[in-house]
């Protein structure tokens, strides 16, 4: 049976206008993302080493990215329901802390199952950040631009992936212990809890949660705060039936409107996981089984890498422009044919420009496929269902990297790239079944708002 809070929460938040709170929440929880998005790639740069090193064959060090990707599956499923239990501040800043030892701890690996274990607890980590990342933004900020500042925050964390680049390429070279210091850099992510410890809680949280005095507090200083700053605030719509208070019981999102979207996005992050991860996390071990040495591999990694940002940002300008699933169809088609092209040449300038293409196409596309996740899911399960079929999407990259090492061994380098081309081809099929989302409040995409509307609260 629905309900009416009194306190008009969805509407109150859809009104405001972009002020210091919101840009403050992208600033803080962009250096998060920074941090999530640098570890993400600090193990590709340290494998060409550690190959050498430690004498590894292709087949261990996909066991050690394959001991990462289980742990973001569990981090994500596991991080999504503590975010839907506790709050998303707090399970952003359990997230954050446990991030940044365990990276620290990834620089002491002194063996193959060392290291495996410290990557498993550092892949739990960093989805279990930014799954709540992710969250937080779609609820705080307004349905009009919720995609753009999604992006935006994505956009500048993913700079930590070139820069990081840039610090590998300095570090390694250093000698024997270079690539330990690169799991060190990735540590330094903790200081960015100074700021989240600041941010406010959801009010939709609270409101969800039946803890209707936090809720009615937290949005009055919100929006005093916004006020003080843009004039007296606009009236927001007249209050809608929304859902019941409830648990949230993880069964929820195999329910009702749940069932189909659920389905969707576990074939989608599955889909683009295996396609995304087979090409960033193997493409310096690749060149330089062909041939390229070591250091070059490095300098076109980082240059590769580049076009992440500025794809992002991207994804910031046409996210709420277009209709988002049909943003992610779009860039789905054109990363297939920038991987193909890479892979059909081993010219040093030609694998720059294919390599920044896919880059800054697959930013453009996960910018927006993060807030389509989120949009998918009601406010009670919206952590638990991200991070659930994101959490899935990454476990499938368990088998990713022995899917890339036997296609490589068996039927040469050309053909990995073939294959993670059609593999980008069947992302664009399954998001066509996907529903709209683009300027709909979240209450109306998830269907616990009807049309009877009740008089403005006194509250506001």
């Amino acid at each position: 049976m629905s309900r009416a809070t009194g306190l008009n929460i969805a509407n109150r938040m859809d009104r405001l206008p972009i002020s210091s709170v919101h840009k403050k929440v992208i600033f803080i929880l962009a250096i998060a993302y920074f941090f999530e998005f640098a570890d993400l790639n600090t193990f590709s740069y340290a494998a060409p080493v550690l190959m050498k090193q430690w004498d590894l064959p292709m087949n261990v060090i996909a066991t050690i990215n394959s001991s990462a990707f289980f742990g973001m599956f569990l981090g994500a499923t596991l991080g999504g329901w503590l975010g839907d239990k506790v709050g998303r501040k707090k399970a952003i800043i359990t997230g954050l802390i446990i991030l940044s030892v365990f990276s620290a701890l990834n620089a002491l690996a002194w063996d193959v199952w060392s290291l495996a274990i410290s990557r498993f607890v550092t892949g739990m980590a960093a989805s279990a950040l930014l799954v709540n990342a992710n969250t937080y933004i779609i609820e705080f900020f307004p349905k009009a631009v919720r995609g753009k500042y999604q992006a935006l925050a994505v956009g500048i964390g993913i700079t930590g992936i070139p820069i990081t680049g840039y610090v590998a390429s300095r570090l390694i070279p250093m000698g024997d212990f270079g690539w330990r210091f690169v799991f060190v850099w990735g540590a330094l992510g903790i200081f960015a809890l100074f700021g989240i410890v600041k941010l406010f809680e959801l009010p939709r949280w609270y409101e969800m949660k039946g803890q209707v005095s936090k809720a009615k507090a937290t949005i009055e200083q919100i929006e005093k705060i916004v006020a003080s700053e843009k004039g007296p605030l606009a009236k927001p719509d007249p209050e809608v039936l929304v859902a019941p208070i409830t648990k949230g019981k993880m069964s929820d999102v195999f329910k009702g409107i749940y069932l189909k979207r659920t389905i969707i996005l576990i074939s989608v992050w599955i889909l683009q996981t295996i396609a995304f991860y087979g090409f960033g996390s193997w493409v310096p071990t690749l060149l330089v089984n062909q041939g390229i040495d070591i250091s070059h591999t490095l300098l076109y990694s980082t240059l590769i890498t580049l076009g992440a940002p500025l794809g992002a940002f991207t994804g910031a300008m046409i996210s709420d422009r277009f209709e988002r699933k049909i943003n992610i169809i779009a860039a789905s088609f054109f990363i297939a044919i920038a991987v193909f092209l890479f892979g059909a040449t081993l010219n040093p300038v030609m694998i720059v420009i294919f390599g920044f293409l896919i880059n800054y196409i697959e930013r453009t596309f996960s910018s927006n496929l993060y807030t389509y996740t989120s949009e998918l899911y009601g406010t009670e399960v919206r952590s638990f269902g991200q991070g659930l079929t994101y959490g899935i999407g990454r476990a499938s990259n368990i088998i990713g990297p022995f899917i890339i090492s036997f296609v490589y061994t068996g039927f040469g380098y050309l053909n990995v790239f073939i294959l993670i081309s059609l593999v980008w081809v069947l992302t664009a099929v399954a998001i066509f079944f996907g529903p709209r989302t683009s300027k709909r409040s979240l209450e109306e995409i998830n269907g616990t708002q009807s049309n009877k509307k009740f008089p403005a609260s006194s509250n506001l």
